[in-house]
This record gives structure tokens, C-alpha cells and sequence, in this order.
């Protein structure tokens, strides 16, 4: 797949449930794509139907109405077989492979070629090795999967849908069992893939942070209103990130990229200076009660020289100096040094 061809492509959406209580409707009128060469991160609170989504693009559960394209062909028309040569799944459940190791897990990601007998040949053990090397775990491949930690064993999932050497790659949450450090690893895994390899990848995730960072693409549900998607830097600056995430106590600062309460901030100081210094001066701010702005006219002035030279200049000329953020903050409170 090329960069930027349409890999996946939602038509007129409506997905949700038929039960016996009749029907239900989680989100309507979705139109989305889906690129190769880019990785785009889904985000909404709880109930906004993002497992929903889903699992309708992945054709687990149909949709109510509307229709999913998969490389301009109708995801209905696919055999089992074809649409495991063309996506890679990876759920939101933690794995619980047993007694089979690492190799023997990705290997499986090779059924979609081997036949009914599942026999492996030369080239499937060479697709299998790269697709280990790719996603970092090819050092594990003789271990037990039960022996891993959750970040291993994410990557494992990961080598197991690129030895299926399909061109989309759609996870549900897959940094929800992760720890930092791990997330960050994932999530740089999956845009290297993207980048060198022309993968079409989209996942589901709470963590806005890695998604502003690593994301190509946004797409934003939330519960009442339409889907939206572009670029993060886009949806941050026309505020639709904001409108999406903020409500009552909490907002989203558009400078900084986080979201806070909304009651953090009501005083503001003008901050300038080294921008390492100046950014974090800045979050230091908003945890005391006042919110970093441009230099004021009037009012208090932070000059970030360096992490150890911070200077303040109060209403009516009065300067003072901190040399660390602890020191700053103590000089706004009025406490006495640290």
C-alpha cells in the first residue's frame, strides 16, 4: 500500500446494537478514512462507542446502517480468508496464550497462507523472523508468553499481525495494560510501521498525550455529537479538541497540549525566556492557581534565564529571583523559601 491511499472507509456509518430491547444507536452518520503510511489515534470518553467503532471496521459486529469500504470494496463481500490477508486485529484483552512460546504464538499469524494443515515452509519461518525483528521481541522468541510482561507481550501480538503481512493494523486500546514507558515503546512501534512499511493503522486509546504526539490523525467521538477528524495540531487550534474534552471543572489548554481544571488558572503571569524552562514554569503555574500567558502590561512577569535562574517582576517594579521551580512557587504563595 501506498502512503496516503484510502485503506479503510466509512460511508454514511450508524453503529450500535440490536437487542432484545430493540435498537440502539451509539454514534450515526460516521464518515471516516483511513490512510497508508499513517497512524490514527480514536479518542472519546467512556460510552462513546470507540470499542463500537471498532469492531464494525473490523466487521465483528454489523453495522445498523451505512457501509465500511476495505480498499474500495465492500468489507461484506470478503471471505474470512481474504480479509485476514488484508487486516491485523489486536483487542483490548490481555493476552493468555498458556504453554506455547513466543515464536509458536506469531508463527499463527501465518494461517491465513499455510493451508488446512497449517505447515509452515522457508518462506513463512523468514516472514515470521522479520516480523519479530520489526517489533522489538525477537530475543524473546524462545520464552513462554506466559513469562512476558504486558509490553512484551504486546509486541508479540504486534509481530503476530505483521507475519499476516496485511497493509491495515487496527488495535483496540493496546497501551491500556502498559505502563509508561511501555506505551511510549508501542507507540512508536506502530508509526515506524506505518512510515516504513505503508501500514494503515488505527487504535483506540485514552491517552491523549501519546496520541497528540504520535498521532497523523484524530478521530474524535463523543456521545450526541459527530465524529470529527484531521490533524491533531488542527483540531487543538480550531478548538474542537477542547469542545470535545473539556466540561464542567475541566478544560483543555491549548498551549500546553493537557487537560486541567478549569479552576487552576485565574490569575495570569506573563512567562518568557528558555522554553524548556518556560514550559514547565508554566505547568508549575497552573498547579497554583494562575495561567502562563503572554507579558503583561500590568501584573506579575516570570523571566526564565535557566532552570536555575528564574527571575519575577511584580505589579509596581518589585524583582525577585528563584532558583528552581519549587522557589518560584513559594516567592507567589508568599512562603518562605525552600
Amino acid at each position: 500500500m501506498k502512503a496516503m491511499d484510502i485503506a479503510v472507509e466509512a460511508r454514511n456509518l450508524s453503529i450500535g446494537y440490536n437487542d432484545s430491547r430493540g435498537r440502539k444507536v451509539v454514534q450515526s452518520n460516521v464518515n471516516l478514512t483511513l490512510h497508508g503510511g499513517e497512524v490514527t489515534c480514536l479518542l472519546g470518553l467512556n460510552g462513546a462507542g470507540k470499542s463500537t467503532l471498532i469492531r464494525t471496521l473490523c466487521g465483528f459486529q454489523p453495522p445498523l446502517q451505512g457501509d465500511v469500504m476495505l480498499r474500495g470494496k465492500p468489507l461484506q463481500q470478503y471471505s474470512q480468508s481474504e480479509f485476514a490477508r488484508e487486516v491485523g486485529v489486536v483487542l483490548t484483552e490481555n493476552t493468555n496464550a498458556g504453554g506455547i512460546t513466543v515464536y509458536e504464538l506469531v508463527s499463527l499469524g501465518r494461517h491465513p497462507y499455510t493451508g488446512f494443515f497449517g505447515t509452515l515452509k522457508p518462506h513463512d519461518h523468514k516472514i515470521i523472523e522479520e516480523s519479530l525483528q520489526a517489533a522489538g521481541i525477537a530475543h524473546k522468541r524462545e520464552s513462554y508468553v506466559s513469562a512476558l510482561s504486558d509490553g512484551e507481550r504486546q509486541k508479540v501480538m504486534i509481530a503476530k499481525v505483521l507475519a499476516q503481512e496485511c497493509p491495515i493494523i487496527i488495535l483496540d486500546e493496546p497501551t491500556a495494560f502498559l505502563d509508561v514507558t511501555a506505551r511510549i515503546e508501542t507507540m512508536v512501534l506502530l508509526r515506524k510501521l506505518a512510515r516504513e512499511q505503508g501500514k494503515a493503522i488505527v487504535l483506540s486509546t485514552h491517552d491523549i498525550d501519546s496520541a497528540i504526539q504520535m498521532g497523523d490523525r484524530l478521530w474524535l467521538l463523543s456521545k450526541g455529537k459527530q465524529v470529527k477528524c484531521g490533524a491533531p495540531e488542527d483540531l487543538i487550534m480550531d478548538g474542537t479538541v477542547g469542545e470535545f474534552f473539556s466540561k464542567e471543572n475541566i478544560i483543555f489548554d491549548k498551549s500546553t497540549g493537557k487537560l486541567s481544571s478549569s479552576t487552576a488558572g485565574n490569575i495570569p503571569v506573563g512567562v518568557e525566556g528558555d522554553f524548556n524552562t518556560a514550559y514547565w514554569v508554566g505547568n508549575a503555574l497552573l498547579r497554583n492557581g494562575f495561567t502562563p500567558a503572554p507579558r503583561q502590561q500590568e501584573g506579575i512577569n516570570i523571566i526564565c534565564h535557566n532552570p536555575g535562574q528564574i527571575e519575577i517582576t511584580f505589579p509596581g517594579g518589585e524583582k525577585k529571583s528563584a532558583n528552581n521551580v519549587a522557589g518560584l512557587c513559594a516567592l507567589l504563595n508568599g512562603l518562605p523559601l525552600p
